[in-house]
């Protein structure tokens, strides 16, 4: 029998299947240890109960409502399929995001296609498979129409600063997303006469921990809705009211529950509009950030200036996070999991940049060599923002169920990347 997760505060981080079993952790079943000898390291595991849980608590919300999962967060064929096969649709904004979905078996009609800056190539495609498209500019809804697009939203800006980091924020003044009130009544009016204009989209910003700002946009957005009513005698069907739930990356940091958050913002829309609209919900890294744990191995270890550094086999190149938002998370030793913290250790990547630091300061058992160190909390935009930064391959990922872990997305090698090279 495994025993439950005894781990100070981590309750929250890990995914809902983590266990401590002889002092080493494992999820879905699964030794960790066990994972990076059969695939190596880094790898992110991800924890299927966890995914279904986050889409069941999202799909149970409104019996009216689509669920799409925002690819952005990473996208994956199996992930898709997974939340598919729970009902959930898809958001992308790119032709390779739209291309997973389809490869994933998603039905076109729970596909919605976004983008600041869409190609004719983009708008081609969602016009060929008949795709809900968010219209983000004025000029856009020419272009839309002239490529086939049949159906669309307006993407409302409310003008509105969530309480995130300013790099993703976009529904203040100056965002480069959407229209402001003024100008998306204009564009509403032009497209309601050029294509089948269905309703109106918002989104406040992403990692959002308080709900203040997304029930602020709906009732922007509601206050459009009756300017539309009455300025251009169009009534939505469909209302996009976006995405943003963050998750908890360190002990004590206050996140709402999807029921909270979500659930809230469902109510505000129900109770203050009376007409007939079905609503859709964005989400993405409340589907997939518990539910993923990074596993990287310690190699070396040294003191530096009164700061003791442990280095691990990945970084910046898997995970930008830290040096992009000034991410923040609390790892764990998964082999070591019974040892007493001994000090306060700073966790660096492996790359060519002094900024290349995971983790500031962890309170851990003191690393050695070997060491398994698991990141919880990094199954959102980790692999998705990663690159190959010192020609270091991004790294394999995989499910965990029921006892046993499969492939999901392979390790990359050398050979991968020299692949593009032209001699």
């Amino acid at each position: 029998m495994h025993a439950v997760v005894t781990l100070p505060g981590m309750d929250s981080l890990l995914p809902l299947s983590a266990r401590t079993d002889g002092g080493a952790l494992s999820i879905g079943g699964v030794a960790a240890t066990a994972l990076a000898e059969e695939f190596g390291t880094p790898l992110v595991a991800y924890c299927a109960e966890t995914l279904r849980s986050q889409a069941r608590a999202y799909t149970g919300l409104d019996r009216h409502s689509l669920v799409v999962y925002g690819a952005k967060a990473f996208a994956n064929v199996t992930l898709l399929q997974l939340f598919a096969a729970e009902g959930l649709g898809a958001d992308v904004s790119t032709l390779g995001e739209l291309e997973f979905a389809l490869r994933a078996a998603v039905q076109p009609e729970r596909i919605v296609f976004h983008g600041n800056n869409k190609s004719d190539a983009e708008l081609s495609a969602a016009a060929a498979h008949d795709l809900l498209v968010v219209l983000d500019s004025g000029e856009e809804v020419d272009r839309a129409a002239a490529a086939g697009v049949r159906r669309a939203l307006i993407r409302l800006t409310p003008g509105i600063e969530a309480e995130t980091h300013r790099s993703i924020q976009t529904a203040h003044a100056q965002s480069k997303f959407g229209l402001d009130a003024g100008q998306a009544l204009v564009a509403a009016a032009a497209a309601k006469e050029r294509l089948k204009l269905e309703g109106v989209h918002v989104h406040v910003g992403s990692q959002l921990t308080h709900v203040d700002a997304s029930l602020a946009a709906v009732d922007g957005l509601l206050d459009f809705c009756a300017r539309a009513r009455d300025e251009l005698d169009w009534v939505p069907s469909i209302v996009d009211l976006g995405g943003g739930l963050g998750v908890q990356h360190v002990h004590g940091e206050p996140v709402p529950d999807v029921t909270s958050f979500a659930g809230a913002v469902v109510s505000r829309f129900r109770e203050r509009w009376h007409e007939p609209a079905r609503l859709i919900l964005e989400p993405g890294r409340s589907l997939v950030g518990r539910a993923g744990v990074t596993l990287y191995t310690v190699g070396a270890t040294k003191q530096s200036g009164g700061i003791h550094y442990a280095a691990v086999d990945g970084g910046m190149s898997d995970n930008p996070r830290p040096q992009l938002y000034a991410a923040r998370y609390e790892p764990v030793l998964a082999n070591r999991t019974g040892d007493r913290p001994e000090g306060i250790f700073r966790i660096a990547g492996k790359h060519c940049e002094s900024g290349d630091v995971l983790v500031d300061a962890a309170q851990l058992p003191r690393p050695r060599r070997g060491d398994l160190l698991a990141i919880p909390a990094t199954g959102a935009y980790t692999l998705a923002m990663a690159s190959t930064y010192n020609s270091v391959p991004r790294p394999a990922a995989v499910l965990v169920d029921g006892g046993s872990a499969r492939l999901i997305r392979r390790r990359e090698g050398v050979g991968d990347l020299l692949a593009f090279e032209v001699a």
